[in-house]
């Protein structure tokens, strides 16, 4: 325990100076309007050199100082979360380079740089979620790793066409070229993020990484690997512009996330999920070029959601590794102040007033009702999926505080101080930070809504909210399940069939790689070209060893053929 401690301990602190120092420089560098490129020469000879590009702006430098906070305090709550694993010092380490793969991407303005921290989240993430080495972790891993190949394919792509401009500094390309002429560059990007991101379509790997250990679904799922795809976004948002694609397969994921959401008994998904639908959320404010307020949201949700995790992994740690909220009675009995946190949070999800998650999502739906252009039918779209929020906040509160105590409180293990310190940091920063964020970073401003927006937002609010009983009453939804009449609810309630398009419309295609490689890179191709070429020349050379073997009886023969053919020639 003592050696556990030290190294979680060590880590957790030193990120979380490092934290402090980047949040203040990025205050710092805002108030200043500061950018600072850093050059790093790797190797040089003659006219090539290598050069190692850091660039360090606010966003870079604040942003950066989140990800460290949280992830301090992810390794402080490992400590006894994680304590008794065997390999607990491995799990530390993994999570170490994830940050550090995810600091790399965030500072680095070259796209050859970017990819290498990208491949770092995708590797490194394979590798936490497949960390307890089962069938269900193994399934979950592999459908991660591939659902962010295929960004990593489009990054290289990237790559590829940006030789087109003479270089990979994706800082300058904006300023340097239309956004007409990049619109190649800015595809790609957008297939990039939607991957890292789990837009649809590529939504089922998401709630299937919930197989890892719950320290790492708080860091993924907050700041990391997730936001790694809206970061990126906001990064060519010059390029990006005002994107109608964007937008409709932003609001489709809100809604899928949200109805799912709602139909889900497993604590850590209906978690994922919710994430889910505030990505959806930050892709449409970047599809509408407010790329600042995304980035403004994306630092409250990372606050708040990172808390609701690790509240999560109490309950579940306390409750005998129970996930199913159906058996999570009356956990604020047993655990009153992670219970409090918790409810905190999930207003905070919510955006209830003066809490951290309201200053962003609110800003971002009075601009999105005030800026005009659409029909009505997707303004009614985006304030489902945006009251969905609330409805399935309430439900998961209901099912864990409100619901008589269950037979798994016999085995609660109460609560740590080691776990509850990181988390009352957390909280104080959930509850705090999003003031703190709107009076730094955003001017001003006052908003004032037409009537019939009002009137709109009030109607659906009253609908959504007379609908919460029947989603509370989960015995008769599930009765209706069963009894197949609800074909549609449980259509939602799987993602739109979007994991099994995910799996099985894929298998053909794998095995048919399968008999590519026994066929042919086990079969002729080895052959003709592996083994078979490698047996060929072997039988030339022992022909050939053949006459430089010098036995005797060979010697007195060349000697005489010698003989014979000098006296030929005289």
């Amino acid at each position: 325990m003592h050696n556990y401690f030290k190294i979680s301990m060590y880590f957790g602190c030193m990120l979380f100076i490092f934290s402090v120092m980047s949040l203040v420089l990025g205050l710092n560098y805002y108030s200043l309007n500061k950018v600072i490129f850093i050059e790093w020469e790797l190797y040089s000879m003659g006219s090539v050199s290598i050069i190692m590009t850091l660039f360090l702006d606010w966003m870079s430098l604040t942003f950066m100082g989140f990800v460290l906070v949280i992830s301090s305090m992810v390794l402080i709550y490992s400590t006894i979360y994680m304590s008794g694993e065997v390999y607990f010092v491995r799990f530390i380490w993994m999570v170490y380079l994830f940050v550090v793969s995810m600091v790399l991407l965030i500072i680095s303005p070259n796209m050859i740089s970017i990819l290498l921290g990208w491949d770092g989240l995708g590797l490194v993430s394979y590798c936490l979620v497949i960390y307890y080495q089962n069938i269900k972790s193994a399934n979950a891993g592999m459908l991660t790793i591939l659902s962010n190949r295929v960004g990593d394919v489009a990054i290289l792509l990237c790559i590829s066409w940006m030789f087109n401009y003479g270089g990979w500094n994706s800082y300058y390309l904006p300023m340097m070229f239309t956004s007409a002429s990049l619109w190649v560059v800015g595809s790609l990007v957008i297939i990039a993020a939607l991957t890292s991101s789990a837009q649809i379509p590529f939504s089922a790997w998401l709630p299937a990484a919930m197989a890892a250990p719950t320290p790492v679904s708080s860091l993924v799922h907050s700041s990391t690997l997730v936001t790694a795809g809206v970061f990126l976004l906001i990064r060519f948002s010059s390029l990006v512009g005002v994107s109608l694609f964007l937008m409709m397969i932003s609001l489709w994921t809100m809604f899928m996330a949200g109805m799912n959401a709602n139909l889900e008994m497993d604590l850590k998904k209906i978690i994922a999920l919710s994430t889910l639908s505030q990505l959806g959320v930050m892709m449409m404010t970047i599809s509408l070029g407010l790329s600042e307020m995304a980035f403004m949201h994306l630092l409250s949700h990372a606050l708040f959601k990172s808390l609701l995790f690790l509240c999560a992994g109490v309950f579940i740690h306390g409750m005998g590794d129970t996930q199913d909220i159906r058996g999570l009675g009356g956990v604020s009995m047993l655990t009153p102040v992670t219970s409090l946190y918790f409810l905190g949070c999930s207003l905070s999800l919510c955006g209830f007033p003066f809490l951290s998650g309201f200053y962003s999502s609110d800003m971002i739906l009075e601009n999105y009702f005030l800026m005009g252009g659409l029909n009505y039918m997707i303004y009614s779209l985006v304030l489902i999926s945006i009251l969905m929020t609330g409805v399935y906040s309430m439900r998961l509160a209901y099912m864990l505080f409100l619901k008589p105590v269950g037979g798994k409180k016999l085995n609660n293990l109460g609560e740590d101080l080691w776990m509850i310190s990181p988390m009352s940091i957390l909280f104080y920063l959930a509850v705090m930070g999003g003031s703190f964020m709107l009076w730094s970073f955003m001017p001003p401003l006052l908003i004032v809504l037409s009537l019939f927006m009002k009137l709109m937002v009030l109607l659906f609010s009253f609908i959504l909210m007379s609908s919460l009983y029947f989603f509370m009453s989960a015995s008769y939804l599930e009765y209706l399940l069963k009894a197949n009449k609800l074909i549609m609810m449980g259509y939602f309630g799987n993602m739109m069939n979007m994991p099994i398009l995910s799996t099985s419309l894929f298998m053909p295609m794998y095995s048919y790689g399968l008999k590519l490689v026994k066929n042919l890179d086990q079969g002729w191709v080895e052959y003709m070209m592996g083994q078979g070429f490698m047996l060929k020349i072997s039988v030339l050379y022992d022909s050939s060893y053949y006459f430089n073997y010098l036995n005797m009886s060979l010697y007195f023969s060349l000697f005489i053929m010698l003989v014979v053919i000098c006296l030929v020639i005289i």
